[in-house]
């Protein structure tokens, strides 16, 4: 019995030499920065570079064996009548870039990067700032893109919250000069606990508010920071059981709090386009917005369709189980295609996995749907992408970003072939030349009715069906490549 019981003692001790510290550090994180040596502050300063080595990324062509310089994409070079720079409007995201750390359900955090501190400060939140300026000041890229709590810490109220935005938002516009801007700004309605039903669709009105508040706050942020647009997207606007669930009302609900939107954005003269950003689910079951066909449907059916446009997500649309191509067009011929969040997921793995794009093939199909829409100004591509878990180099930051904006510029390369050749585009013409005649633009111009369509039937006898020609198409896209 006693040796049971100094058994025992033994282990809560060990026990415990595991427990306390993880207590202990939970409830004070460390305050030093990372790096071995370096002395605590609670100064936002930073002793030179925060990206030491790292060059000005320059273009140096398709045979540069320097991964830290672009292989295709040449800013001032002009394609299809544009410059590369202005076809693409590039955007690095705050949140991916500077808030990552590797972390995944089923582990912890791989990556503090050399000017952490460990801690969400109001100094570490200007510390991080300085260093994303001067990452988009190498990369070569002038937008950006943020949720408010990434770039601020959360405070105990909404005055203090809104406070600590305010001082680092400050700062942001002292660094970004006139030649930076963010690409689009949006509020985080997502992480904290209150809003675990939602927001603009959550069953307690005090959260409906509060969501409505943190939304005018960070649209007057963006705003002053010379933002294009501004997003909505709705991680927790659905439902996980529609037994518990009144959707119309929701959907009613979601409908007014964008109609206040729109309303307060003209208030304070914000021009930039406010944009949905559609996903079927994760982390809700189902999200209102499902993909860009419901988008559309919900815009028109509330009124609000020349309101909004789309900002579509790559990954987003495999997870609605389309391509990034169908989404990008179902958005285009409504109209609606505002903003491309640059990404892709694994086939493989059933989530929303945030690669960077890198499949040409892929890209080219993207870069055709921006080339038929006319470019996508005000709006760009934002790298809504982050390094893989076990990528954790400082460097990788910029070869990954290198990588994505090389995929895209090939991608528009790629569609100026395709349009130079003319087979395709003249496939897709002999397709439907059918309709090229009297009938036909009776047909298109709604003049047709059932009536004479059976006459001209009874007239012409059964039809001849062409072939569709879709592995020649494929071997014409391939060609391309």
């Amino acid at each position: 019995m006693k040796k049971m019981m100094k058994s025992g003692v033994l282990l809560l001790f060990f026990v415990g030499l595991f427990v306390i510290p993880s207590k202990v550090i939970a409830v004070g994180p460390p305050t030093c920065p990372a790096d071995v040596g370096s002395e605590c502050s609670d100064s936002d300063d930073w002793e030179g570079e925060f990206f030491p080595g790292i060059p000005k990324i320059k273009y140096e062509g398709p045979s540069t064996k320097n991964h830290l310089a672009f292989k295709w994409y040449n800013a001032n070079e002009e394609i299809l009548g544009k410059t590369m720079k202005d076809w693409m409007r590039f955007s690095v995201a705050f949140w991916h870039t500077f808030r990552g750390t590797g972390g995944d359900p089923f582990g912890s955090a791989t990556k503090v990067w050399p000017w952490e501190d460990g801690t969400n400060s109001i100094s570490m939140a200007k510390r991080r700032m300085r260093a994303n300026f001067e990452f988009l000041e190498k990369l070569g890229v002038d937008r950006w893109c943020f949720h408010d709590r990434d770039i601020a810490p959360d405070g105990k109220t909404l005055e203090e919250s809104n406070a600590n935005l305010d001082e680092v938002v400050a700062l942001a516009k002292e660094l970004q000069g006139t030649n930076i801007r963010p690409l689009w700004g949006t509020a985080q309605l997502f992480l904290h606990p209150r809003y675990m039903h939602g927001a603009a669709t959550s069953p307690e009105l005090g959260v409906y508010a509060y969501g409505a508040a943190q939304v005018k706050k960070a649209m007057e942020v963006t705003h002053y920071l010379g933002g294009e647009n501004f997003v909505f997207w709705g991680g927790r606007e659905g439902y996980q059981s529609l037994l518990n669930t009144d959707m119309e009302k929701e959907l009613n609900h979601m409908a007014r709090f964008f109609e206040a939107a729109v309303a307060y954005k003209k208030k304070i003269g914000f021009n930039g386009t406010l944009l949905i950003e559609p996903k079927p689910q994760e982390p809700t079951k189902h999200q209102y917005d499902w993909d860009a066909a419901t988008s559309a449907n919900f815009l028109r059916k509330y009124g609000l369709i020349d309101d909004f446009k789309l900002n579509i997500e790559c990954n987003h649309a495999t997870l609605s189980g389309h391509s990034c191509h169908h989404e990008l067009e179902t958005a285009r011929i409504n109209g609606l295609l505002g903003n491309i969040d640059a990404n892709s997921g694994d086939p493989q793995t059933g989530w929303d996995t945030d690669q960077f794009l890198m499949d040409v093939g892929e890209a080219t199909l993207v870069m055709l749907s921006v080339v038929r829409n006319g470019g996508l100004s005000p709006g760009g591509f934002n790298f809504d992408a982050k390094l893989r878990r076990e990528s954790t180099d400082v460097e990788d930051l910029f070869i990954a970003h290198i990588a994505g904006m090389d995929t895209l510029a090939r991608g528009l390369r790629n569609v100026a072939k395709i349009i130079e050749d003319g087979s395709l585009p003249d496939l897709v013409r002999k397709r439907y030349q059918s309709f090229d005649n009297e009938v036909g633009a009776q047909i298109e111009a709604g003049k047709a009715d059932f009536e004479y369509l059976q006459r001209k039937v009874l007239e012409w006898g059964e039809p001849k069906v062409p072939s569709a020609k879709q592995e020649l198409a494929e071997m014409i896209f391939q060609s391309a490549l």
